[in-house]
């Protein structure tokens, strides 16, 4: 048995062993309290831009990276760049492996127009994360703006390579900077991969690049998709560059003007964007579809039936159709009437693609058997596309029903020789 003053002893020296214990408990209960209402103070002030829940969350943890971000991004909404760049470097100091944070800290001195500045904090933003393309592109964008373009361009090329999502805003800038020279445009944004040429090809046809869209599509023919094929012929057609939307809607390489599928023996489409024919969607008087068991020639013709009021000038079908400058043209066609009854009756029509100026029509039968008729006209020097359509004539006054049954077929286009 131990001493009694050992015993003693020993409880004298386990007593602030214990306490001690106790103390720190108390003091990591309180340090997390702390901890979390500082979280939900930061996430506050995030959501609600308030800078005083900001700096309570701070003063609570003024050792938490995240805090003090978020006190940034409340000064940075009230427009108090300085304060906000102050944070961010603190928040650096507190958590240098943070890329992120370092980004924020390098927009938010770019913001301030510290180039320098800026470019420190990027530069420790790609060493945290060298793989990253954001990091990249954010410091290339910096070099950029300070005129730094051999530094600038291979590291925007080497960010678009790494996340493609980069690669339409590469392009643009290199179009700006070329002035809009789609050679060195290529250059600059390294325009090699079937991926680049399929984007630098959609942002040549949205900008009316006609020939320069052929060229970027043939190099990556078989890689686009229907779809991208259809937008590129789409924005081409908007843009009125016909002759390259056509050489990128047709398989052949010939640019001789015709028209596409005159006796209907294909299909008629709504969704029809390039050289074929078109029927609008909306036309609930009027029904058209093809037939088989009336026609002049093959196998099939366009019905179209008449049920009451609609629009004289919007075409019932039509089809765009390549033409030369500065040439005559004889259109043909075969027509069938039945029981057609209106005060502007149907007419073949053709007008200028650009402008949609009627170019000539020609009156339809209003009852019959067969016929044959021809279109004459001459193109204009600016004039490289025609559309040919159904429409109607001019009605005296409003409402203007019409009703009865065409058929048409045998459409063909030759140039006139004078």
């Amino acid at each position: 048995m131990l001493p009694h003053n050992f015993q003693r002893t020993g409880s004298i020296v386990r007593l602030p062993i214990s306490f001690l214990g106790i103390v720190v408990c108390v003091l990591l209960i309180v340090w997390s309290g702390q901890f979390g209402l500082s979280r939900i103070l930061s996430r506050y002030a995030f959501l609600s831009h308030s800078i005083p829940a900001a700096a309570e969350a701070v003063r609570l943890t003024p050792l938490d990276a995240d805090a003090h971000r978020a006190l940034s991004i409340t000064f940075r909404e009230a427009q108090m760049y300085r304060e906000a760049e102050r944070e961010l470097a603190l928040a650096a100091s507190l958590r240098p492996n943070d890329d992120l944070i370092w980004l924020d800290l390098g927009t938010a001195r770019d913001q301030l127009e510290d180039a320098q500045g800026a470019l420190s904090a990027f530069d420790q933003a790609v060493t945290r994360a060298p793989y990253y393309a954001h990091t990249r592109w954010e410091r290339a964008n910096v070099w950029l703006r300070m005129g730094r373009y051999d530094e600038a361009f291979p590291e925007l090329r080497e960010a678009a390579r790494s996340n493609r999502t980069y690669l339409p805003a590469l392009i643009d800038l290199a179009w700006g900077l070329s002035r809009g020279d789609a050679k060195e445009t290529e250059q600059l944004a390294g325009i090699e991969s079937s991926n680049s040429r399929i984007a630098f090809a959609r942002f040549l046809a949205s900008n009316g690049k006609g020939k320069e869209t052929v060229e970027q599509y043939k190099q990556a023919e078989s890689s686009f998709s229907e779809d991208q094929k259809r937008q590129l012929v789409r924005s081409l057609m908007v843009a009125h560059e016909y002759e390259a939307a056509f050489a990128i809607w047709s398989t052949a390489d010939a640019m001789s003007s015709q028209i596409y599928d005159g006796g209907f023996e294909g299909s008629v489409s709504f969704d029809e964007v390039g050289f074929g024919w078109k029927v609008p969607r909306r036309q609930s008087t009027i029904e058209v579809s093809l037939d088989t068991s009336e026609k002049e020639s093959g196998s099939k013709s366009i019905h179209v039936a008449y049920n009451g009021d609609s629009p004289s000038a919007s075409p019932v079908f039509s089809q765009t159709v390549v033409v030369k400058p500065n040439q005559t043209y004889r259109i043909y066609f075969a027509v069938k009437a039945k029981d057609i009854v209106s005060g502007g009756l149907p007419v073949v029509a053709v007008n200028e693609a650009r402008t949609n100026k009627i170019v000539s029509t020609t009156n339809l039968p209003q009852d019959g058997t067969w016929e044959k008729r021809t279109i004459e006209f001459t193109t204009a020097p600016t004039c490289d596309a025609i559309t040919l359509g159904l429409i109607r004539n001019e009605c005296q006054s409003l409402p203007c029903p019409i009703f009865g049954v065409l058929w048409l077929d045998s459409f063909a286009i030759e140039e006139i020789k004078h």
